[in-house]
C-alpha cells in the first residue's frame, strides 16, 4: 500500500483507483451504559435521528448515554423507595407475607419504570 500526503497533512492510502483517507478515531474511555441508556439510545435512533447522529459524529454519544443512564437509575431508585414508603411496603410486610410483598414491589417497580421512561424520553 502506498501512502500519499496532501498539503493539509491528511494521509491517504491508494487502494486500486481510489484514495482513502487515513482517519483515526480518538480512543474514548469506556462508558458504562445500562438499561436506561440503551433504551434512550434506541429512542433517539428511532425518533430523533438528527440528534442521535449529531452526538455520534461529535463523539459524545456514549458519554451522554452514560450520564442519562446514571440520572435515570438514581431517579428510579428514589421513586421506588418513596412509593414503597408511601404504600407501607417494608421489611415487616416482607417477613409477614412474602408473596404480597413481591406483588406490591413489582407494582411499585412497574410504576417507577413508567415514570422514569416518561421523564427520560422527554429530555
Amino acid at each position: 500500500m502506498q501512502t500519499i500526503y496532501e498539503t493539509i497533512g491528511i494521509g491517504y492510502v491508494r487502494q486500486g483507483d481510489y484514495l482513502i483517507p487515513n482517519i483515526k478515531v480518538e480512543d474514548n474511555p469506556n462508558y458504562e451504559i445500562g438499561l436506561w441508556g440503551q433504551r434512550y439510545r434506541r429512542y433517539l435512533k428511532q425518533n430523533h435521528k438528527v440528534i442521535y447522529y449529531n452526538y455520534l459524529t461529535a463523539g459524545t454519544l456514549y458519554e451522554h448515554l452514560s450520564e442519562i443512564d446514571k440520572r435515570a437509575e438514581e431517579m428510579f431508585d428514589s421513586i421506588v423507595k418513596s412509593l414503597a414508603e408511601k404504600d407501607k411496603v417494608n421489611e415487616v410486610l416482607k417477613a409477614k407475607s412474602p408473596m404480597i410483598w413481591v406483588g406490591e414491589m413489582n407494582n411499585i417497580r412497574n410504576q417507577a419504570t413508567e415514570i422514569v421512561m416518561d421523564e427520560v424520553l422527554s429530555l
